[in-house]
């Protein structure tokens, strides 16, 4: 008995790890994060049903835009990260919006838009709008996506994009 309880211990060893694997890729994100997030295919599904109702905003620099462009029906560009010179270590540093959500909160009134309005950010790839959905959520505000993949899942699922001039954006308007 002994030699065959010996015998599969490595084969009971790795199964036990499979099943622990299993269970814990099954898990995903946790379920109150789960609804912060939509493919860019649902969000622009929703943003063509009520597009009047929903706050759609990028969240990338000005530069980024200027540089890429950006997708279509876009409400407003609020960046989450600034680029400011620093002249002593003379490079440009990347810094938080300190007013990003009362820009937020101010161009959604304009909109006629509230705390309980779905808003849906995008940014280069996902990171930015999760983590400024994530500080929106904290900040009052109920319905709040980031775009899974941004730009880059937009653009990858052919989804509207922009043919602006960039040189003659009024980014203040935006």
């Amino acid at each position: 008995k002994m030699n065959v309880m010996i015998r599969f211990k490595p084969i009971f060893t790795v199964f036990f790890l499979l099943i622990l694997s299993a269970c814990a890729l099954q898990g995903g994100l946790p379920a109150e994060k789960t609804e912060l997030y939509l493919t860019p295919k649902d969000a622009h599904d929703l943003l063509k049903q009520k597009g009047k109702h929903i706050f759609f905003v990028d969240v990338r620099t000005q530069s980024e835009l200027s540089s890429y462009g950006m997708p279509t029906p876009i409400d407003a560009n609020v960046p989450y990260i600034i680029q400011k010179w620093n002249k002593e270590k003379e490079k440009t540093e990347q810094l938080l919006n300190n007013d990003f959500v009362p820009a937020i909160e101010k161009k959604m009134t304009k909109k006629h838009l509230n705390k309980q309005s779905s808003i849906f950010l995008i940014c280069q790839d996902g990171n930015r709008s999760s983590k400024a959905a994530q500080l929106l959520a904290k900040a009052g505000y109920q319905n709040v996506y980031g775009i899974i993949d941004g730009i880059q899942g937009w653009q990858k699922n052919d989804l509207p994009w922009s043919d602006y001039d960039f040189d003659e954006i009024d980014f203040d308007k935006l």
